[in-house]
């Protein structure tokens, strides 16, 4: 005999209540998290109710002139705590939190495990004058170059100009930046000329994020490379000028190598110590000499320092080399060639110490056209022409990470992509423009100090 129990079944009164009480949490949770809608619409409605039209209309006038009299009297606290927090507050809710789901499973970024969707949360959006910053939680597995790799097509998806992600100090978190518009493409005019020179931040152009960009000089070679046009010769002369000061007071030496006849170089030549540029055979002697001065100085500091730290007596070597594809490889003297590249291999892999840089330019990257690039820890990527050359000027993997230099246009010279200290991510910088004036302008103001003829007119 089978005996069936009688099935029990939820009351509809129960499951009316259920629901009732369930989007009564949601609309609590909504008015809670989109605080700053709910709270002056309830104030609105309640003033109209209480106190009619006039008032309600005479309290929001009062507050639109006290946002005009804030802007008005100090506009930068009022676009960095008022504007720009409101603008936030509107983008995350118009653009971004109701795409969020959809634009994450077709980025990829989303995923299904055990029949249930995981996806990355928005913790944060910031804006500013030229993009919107997002703060997200990463998924467990997910990585910073994940984002990276997808920051274009989440641009894209949005429908903004471009993408870049970075990672944070937390672990499970990564930054995105969606431009609006590029801050980028305004020229950049001669920077300040600092009296003494920083070597560890020497200012050279603009960062994307509206910051100054410091290269920092002590310790290291740098490699410039871009295509033609892309603005090498900015960056050069913005190095040279940010190390002006310090060429009138004695402080630095530059020595300036231009092979394709001193056509770049020729109007700073009063900065210049040494100026070489039409013979290949002197260039491999003055770069033969620079390496007798490394070792000289090696020979005087060894037993006293680790780290040679620049005076009149003993200054600063800067060797900056305009082309330096013309002297490595397209020589056809092969014994003028190997000299060179010998030269160059000893200061760039033991005068770093001593206080001797090379600064170094050049348009093709490949291995065979340059086959110490791994001598240069600080490399500057222009506009390049191929993809892959992004990685052999910054290393690999940096393309995936956002430096697109293949993708700068020809109207934006001087701008390109560099490594910063402590961040993996390159930063996209614009250098300064120096006109041909600008040169010789510098080049008077600032020409080097000659303490021989400082000895010459003491003799007479």
């Amino acid at each position: 005999m089978n005996l069936r129990l009688p099935a029990w079944r939820i009351p509809g009164w129960l499951l009316v209540f259920w629901w009732l009480l369930r989007g009564l949490v949601r609309v609590t949770v909504l008015a809670v998290r989109y605080w700053w809608l709910t709270v002056p619409t309830g104030l609105a409605l309640w003033l109209r109710l209480e106190y009619g039209g006039l008032v309600l209309a005479s309290l929001a006038l009062a507050v639109v002139a006290v946002c005009m009299a804030w802007w008005r009297w100090h506009p930068v606290s009022w676009l960095r705590f008022g504007w720009y927090p409101m603008v936030a507050r509107v983008r995350a809710l118009v653009v971004y939190r109701g795409r969020w789901s959809s634009v994450m499973a077709t980025c990829g970024l989303a995923t299904v495990f055990g029949g249930d969707r995981y996806v990355p949360r928005l913790l944060r959006v910031r804006c500013d004058r030229y993009g919107d910053e997002l703060t997200v939680r990463m998924l467990p597995g997910q990585i910073p170059d994940d984002w990276a790799q997808t920051a274009e097509r989440l641009a894209y998806a949005f429908r903004l100009r471009e993408g870049h992600a970075r990672s944070t100090s937390r672990p499970d978190r990564v930054v995105i930046r969606f431009l609006r518009r590029d801050p980028l493409a305004a020229t950049v005019n001669p920077l300040p000329v600092p009296n003494v020179p920083d070597l560890n931040g020497l200012p050279l152009g603009i960062r994307e994020d509206g910051l100054p960009y410091l290269l920092r000089l002590a310790g290291t070679h740098v490699l410039v490379a871009g295509a033609t046009n892309a603005g090498k010769g900015s960056v050069l002369w913005s190095l040279i000028r940010s190390l002006a000061g310090g060429i009138r007071s004695g402080l630095v030496e530059v020595w300036a190598f231009d092979p394709k006849g001193g056509m770049e170089l020729a109007a700073g030549a009063p900065l210049f110590a040494r100026f070489i540029y039409d013979d290949p055979d002197g260039m491999a002697g003055v770069l033969e000499e620079a390496v007798k001065r490394m070792r000289l100085r090696a020979a005087r500091l060894r037993g006293v320092t680790r780290q040679h730290v620049p005076s009149v007596d003993e200054p600063l070597l800067v060797l900056v080399v305009d082309e330096l594809a013309a002297l490595t490889a397209y020589i056809t003297d092969r014994k003028v060639r190997d000299r060179i590249k010998e030269a160059l291999g000893l200061l760039l892999s033991q005068g770093r110490a001593v206080g001797m840089h090379v600064i170094a330019a050049l348009q093709d990257p490949r291995k065979d056209v340059l086959p110490f690039r791994d001598l240069f820890p600080t490399r500057i990527g222009l506009r390049l022409t191929e993809a892959e050359q992004a990685d052999m000027v910054l290393g690999d993997g940096a393309r995936d990470r956002g430096a697109l230099c293949d993708r700068i246009p020809e109207s934006l010279p001087g701008v390109g992509y560099v490594a910063l200290d402590g961040v993996r991510e390159p930063a996209r910088v614009r250098f300064s423009y120096l006109t041909d004036d600008d040169i010789r302008q510098l080049g008077r103001d600032y020409q080097r100090h000659d303490r021989n003829d400082d000895d010459q007119e003491v003799t007479k």
